[in-house]
């Protein structure tokens, strides 16, 4: 590699917010994106999913993901349908989840787009998808599945180097070296970091150097409650007291996986009754096939056959038929569907018909953007608005934040004990104002770094 002058990083997304994660380096006549993420949540950050993109995507020669949920690799369909061409680099874990979450996002997109004709609720005539389910095959076409630990070529002057982040599935942080072996720019991305002695996955993994550091907030200014095995047993056992339906809209990807590990061992242990569950997600049960495969990340000792993830007495609703008939189940029960912020997916039936229903208990159990309806419930919302109507909230919220596949501030922390020296520049992002600047200043205080929160379309320099 040649040396690589005014190498610069610009924030295009997950800036003082945690979704739609977009990091662009330019590197001499090279581009490459870091994350190709959708906005979720507040509808002013949905719109500019639909606007015109701060770059040519022509132009952009690589693209470097670190995980499979939507909020970081949603835009890559979009990518694809505006001309690029280029390889999307990414673990193996990722590559086999993006291939059913890619797909399942488009699908749910062009029903979104033919219930919106179908009723009339939408402003624009004919609604039409963000991206199809053509877009989303043709982006998966550029996937190149990477190990982790190696040295990847991602274009003449850049490698990548991937570590396990321990969030989910395939999730990594993202070591860029960017120009010649001597004097280059080493350019770390936590990606989304995961937690430390969890079930299923491994702990993520430390990082020695980085000149230009990029580190995640989501849960940047608070600490997670322990025993969240012990609020769970609580939770079900009280859903089951009033007699109605636990309803927990839950990520496919992770989250689900781990409901399943926790109410399998609440159950063996004795610490809740069994009732019926039932799983109202394809897409999940396709994950957890994938889960139980890749054992390169599992921390537990899992195989495809004896795997504590592994489906057993859970009741599957495939087609969207099945969903539907779960209507007509009566409590007690625990239905887990996605989405994992009620943004869309089969969840929104079920809370269409169950919100109005005292003795539904609605369980949130991941992190909940705002703007989204999870976070509307979480703040107590009396009234959603699904499917172009507004339907009352007499349903019992209830959030297990113990649960969260990301770090807290003090698990951010002990993940950035792990570098050997002090970085030049550490940007806060993928968070929100106030967790970012608790974090900011939490790190400024523990290591005298200097450290900012990431400014949503800023220039930065890369080079010394």
């Amino acid at each position: 590699m040649t040396a690589v002058d005014g190498a610069t990083l610009q924030f295009l997304g997950a800036a003082g917010t945690v979704t739609g994660s977009k990091y662009l380096v330019r590197a001499g006549r090279r581009q490459i994106l870091l994350d190709g993420g959708l906005f979720q949540g507040l509808k002013d950050l949905r719109l500019r999913n639909w606007g015109k993109p701060a770059f040519d995507p022509v132009r952009i020669d690589a693209v470097v993901l670190s995980h499979a949920h939507i909020d970081h690799s949603g835009y890559l369909p979009v990518l694809a349908k505006a001309g690029f061409r280029g390889k999307i680099f990414c673990t193996s874990g990722t590559a086999d989840l993006v291939k059913i979450l890619l797909p399942d996002a488009a699908t749910l997109q062009e029903e979104e787009a033919e219930n919106a004709n179908r009723h009339g609720y939408s402003k624009h005539h004919p609604a039409l998808p963000l991206f199809t389910l053509e877009d989303a095959r043709a982006a998966l076409k550029q996937l190149r599945p990477c190990p982790y630990g190696q040295s990847i070529q991602v274009t003449d002057n850049v490698t990548c180097l991937f570590r396990r982040a321990g969030h989910i599935l395939g999730s990594a942080s993202e070591e860029l070296s960017i120009g010649a072996t001597t004097g280059s720019v080493r350019l770390v991305f936590s990606g989304d970091l995961g937690r430390w002695n969890q079930p299923i996955l491994r702990d993520p993994e430390f990082v020695p150097e980085a000149d230009v550091l990029l580190v995640e907030s989501t849960y940047g200014d608070r600490v997670h409650p322990p025993d969240s095995e012990e609020a769970l047993a609580r939770i079900v056992q009280e859903a089951v007291n009033r007699g109605g339906v636990l309803l927990i809209p839950a990520f496919a990807i992770g989250r689900t996986q781990l409901l399943i590990w926790m109410l399998h061992h609440l159950e063996e242990q004795g610490k809740i009754p069994s009732v019926p569950i039932y799983l109202d997600s394809p897409m999940a049960m396709d994950a957890t096939e994938i889960y139980c495969r890749h054992t390169e990340d599992h921390d537990l000792e899992m195989d495809e056959q004896h795997s504590p993830i592994r489906l057993g007495r859970e009741q599957i609703a495939k087609t969207p038929e099945e969903s539907k008939a779960l209507n007509r189940v009566g409590g007690p029960a625990i239905i887990i569907s996605g989405s994992g912020m009620a943004t869309g997916g089969r969840i929104l039936h079920h809370l269409k018909l169950r919100l109005p229903d005292s003795r539904t208990t609605v369980l949130l159990v991941g992190y909940q953007a705002a703007g989204t309806r999870g976070r509307l419930l979480q703040e107590g919302a009396k009234a959603l608005r699904m499917y172009g109507e507004q339907v009352p909230v007499r349903a019992k919220v209830e959030t297990l934040s113990g649960m969260s596949a990301h770090a807290d501030r003090d698990e951010i922390l002990r993940w950035l004990s792990g570098f050997k020296k002090a970085p030049r520049q550490v940007y806060i992002v993928h968070g929100e104002p106030e967790p970012a600047q608790h974090l900011a200043e939490s790190i400024r205080s523990r290591f005298g770094w200097n450290v900012r929160a990431a400014v949503d379309g800023e220039t930065v320099q890369l080079s010394s």
